[in-house]
């Protein structure tokens, strides 16, 4: 993309809720519904995600989204799978037929906006030869960029060697892998209530998760037997940025650090995952830099959502580098 073309600023962290997809998944939802207080919800499965209102909100509304994302300064968005309709407990078959429905929704949409929308693909993850199935039409036939997974796919870690033929057809697609964690459900953690106070689940938990993610990378090899392969993980990739210092001295010390690893640092696998800038805070932001470096660092917001960073300055005077870095990670 040359710098004449290139947009002002590209976002890729924004997710899409469809209404075509309600009830897709039969009776484990999505529903969108209100209570008999007025409250709005989303159901899925169990699960109810109560007091956000996607109806007539950019989630939902095309037009409403282009508007923001004209206030905000933001040209180019990518929208990608509700976190919480990952349906990674869904039966395979009901999953694969999930997926499909949803990216052919979503494709659909961002192709009546060409320039300022593209999407990321949803992945039927219980079934990984589906998983590579549906990856290769979603990038090949529906245009998308790129494909969107869980922290956790279907209960695996992300080193886990059932992933690696996904990561092998990635890398011959020549596609990114977005990681971005779920909720933890309605109950939190089996063996850790404590995060369902304080919505504890939302902030660290988040946190906790994309910090299990850079671990699993990095110390399970993945960029390791995978170096064409490019990771986005969202949030900074939580809190990695601070515990890289101790993350660097377990691969020196501690005996499950393989020779690569040992031979290699800590830093030279972290630095190759991309990680967006939706951090909430300048001095994260400069810490994420310090240690991450800013080659691999992409804008981001969670558009519309509770935590969204669409109001504030488009990422400040990295923005061009973010774009520019954008640009490439999306192969633009």
């Amino acid at each position: 993309m040359s710098e004449s073309t290139a947009p002002k600023i590209i976002d890729v962290h924004a997710h899409a809720v469809l209404e075509l997809t309600e009830g897709a998944a039969g009776a484990a939802g999505p529903e969108l519904g209100t209570t008999d207080d007025g409250v709005p919800f989303y159901r899925v499965g169990d699960y109810r995600l109560m007091g956000v209102k996607y109806a007539g909100s950019p989630f939902m509304d095309v037009d409403v989204r282009l508007a923001a994302m004209d206030a905000a300064g933001i040209e180019l968005q990518v929208l990608s799978p509700n976190p919480i309709t990952y349906f990674n407990d869904l039966p395979a078959d009901a999953a694969a037929d999930f997926a499909r429905k949803h990216n052919d929704g979503l494709a659909e949409l961002v192709g009546k906006h060409k320039g300022r929308l593209l999407a990321a693909a949803q992945l039927p993850v219980q079934d990984i030869a589906a998983s590579v199935a549906e990856a290769r039409r979603a990038v090949r036939d529906l245009g998308m960029p790129g494909v969107y997974i869980d922290t956790d796919p279907a209960g695996r870690t992300l080193d886990d060697p059932e992933l690696d033929p996904l990561y092998e057809a990635l890398v011959d697609l020549d596609a990114p892998l977005f990681v971005h964690p779920s909720p933890l459900g309605k109950n939190g953690p089996a063996d850790d209530p404590r995060l369902r106070r304080f919505d504890l689940d939302l902030t660290f938990g988040f946190a906790y998760e994309e910090t299990l993610a850079v671990a699993a990378i990095v110390f399970g090899g993945v960029l390791e037997r995978h170096p064409g392969l490019d990771v986005c993980i969202s949030h900074g990739g939580g809190a990695a940025a601070f515990v890289s210092g101790r993350f660097a001295r377990a691969v020196e010390k501690r005996p499950w650090a393989t020779k690569a690893l040992r031979d290699n640092g800590f830093d030279h696998y972290y630095k190759r995952i991309w990680f967006d800038t939706h951090v909430h805070d300048e001095e994260s932001l400069e810490l994420l830099v310090k240690h991450a470096g800013t080659e691999r660092l992409v804008f981001g917001t969670n558009f519309a959502g509770w935590d969204s960073g669409a109001g504030e300055h488009p990422a400040g005077d990295l923005g061009p580098t973010l774009t520019a870095n954008a640009a490439r990670l999306l192969r633009l």
